[in-house]
């Protein structure tokens, strides 16, 4: 008998598996893997545990349960974001009641949704499925989508369809921007403050590339529009930047993090190639070197998927239409695969990420009648 809802969000969130690209927050997902697979397994899954490609401390699970190939996947990820535990009214890892709402790091942002996924499966006996189902639990989509892209690069065949249990109010996300991270880096000559004529400023040159940079943002803005979208243009902020050590000493390296948000239909090679122009025409001629990096994990933009029919029938199920999202999820990697994907699940995006994270037990209750109506769709009458 699987745990009640409420006790099996309890253990996950009780769980830490926060990923990052900073070691310093860096956590294994393998406890709430390990806790999913015992779950699916007392539902009669055949359970896999992949750890990622030269990381043992990190895995995706892959479970199956009936025979096939065009079956129903269900999908999350089992990490979080890094926290602040001083802005949090309680601890995030102890799940907290107040006013109708469950408290705790990664409630929404997903841990609920395999609470909400895994009772929805265990409405149904093995034997009814004629198509199988298959629960994914992901690694590192927070960080790195390590997980999503290692199952690409395995290239295996999962099923036909697939719902990713992403906060959306249970409103079918149907798109989504990309979202990548790109390094400025300006290279100066060191010297000392009081003859700045025996260096080179590399904050100078930066500040050059900035004020291009600001010229690009709107030059995309209007090459690129999709009214989809609640801001229906490429977006490009400047996030983080640093140089320098001493008031008294030439700068001689300034580096700057970009976030770039992409619509579907915009290459993020292409975008890179032409962001590298506008820094080296921002810096001609000058004394200053550059370089220009993606860095860190990416998600590409998804455009949705192409069987009408399928998101019809989510958008009938749902009680509601389909609609565009400006955060990404690992809907791109599994549409590689072939699988017709949708985001939907229960919770708001808008609590995501922050201290008190939230998810309330009704929308977690809605969300297991949901995902039990798409298993009854296409697992049982059309798989």
């Amino acid at each position: 008998m699987l745990p009640p809802p409420l006790e099996m969000v309890r253990q996950l969130v009780a769980t830490p598996s926060v990923s990052s690209p900073d070691d310093r927050f860096d956590q294994s997902n393998r406890g709430v893997i390990d806790l999913v697979a015992e779950w699916a397994a007392e539902l009669g899954f055949a359970v896999r545990i992949e750890a990622l490609p030269g990381d043992p401390d990190k895995a995706n699970l892959v479970a199956t349960l009936g025979e096939g190939d065009d079956g129903l996947v269900l999908s999350g990820h089992t990490d979080t974001v890094p926290y602040n535990p001083e802005r949090w009214t309680d601890d995030p890892f102890v799940l907290t009641e107040r006013e109708g709402r469950l408290h705790g790091l990664g409630t929404a942002d997903m841990k609920g949704f395999f609470a909400a996924a895994l009772h929805a499966i265990a409405r149904f006996e093995p034997g009814q499925l004629r198509g199988p189902i298959t629960l994914l639990g992901t690694a590192d989509e927070e960080s790195t989508m390590g997980g999503a892209r290692a199952l690409a690069e395995k290239g295996e065949r999962l099923g036909r369809y697939a719902i990713i249990g992403e906060p959306t109010g249970l409103q079918p996300i149907r798109k989504h921007k990309g979202v990548f991270y790109v390094q400025v880096t300006v290279g100066g000559k060191a010297g000392h403050a009081s003859h700045p004529a025996l260096g080179v400023n590399a904050i100078d040159g930066q500040q050059l590339v900035l004020a291009a940079l600001q010229s690009w943002r709107d030059t995309i803005g209007e090459r690129y529009r999709d009214d989809d979208f609640e801001v229906p243009t490429p977006t490009l902020n400047f996030g983080r930047i640093t140089g320098g050590d001493s008031p008294n000493r030439i700068c001689d390296e300034c580096q700057l993090s970009l976030d770039i948000r992409l619509l579907p239909g915009m290459e993020r090679s292409a975008v890179v190639a032409e962001l590298r122009d506008v820094v080296a025409n921002a810096l001609d001629r000058g004394p200053w070197t550059f370089d220009v990096s993606a860095i860190g994990g990416h998600a590409d933009a998804f455009g949705g998927p192409s069987d009408a029919e399928f998101s019809s029938t989510v958008e009938t199920l749902c009680g509601c239409s389909a609609k565009a999202a400006m955060f990404g999820t690992e809907a791109p990697f599994l549409a590689e695969l072939g699988l017709q994907t949708l985001v939907l699940g229960a919770g708001d995006i808008a609590v995501a990420h922050q201290p008190d994270e939230y998810v309330t037990m009704a929308a977690i209750e809605r969300a297991t009648d949901v995902y039990a109506s798409l298993i009854q769709r296409f697992c049982i009458e059309s798989p």
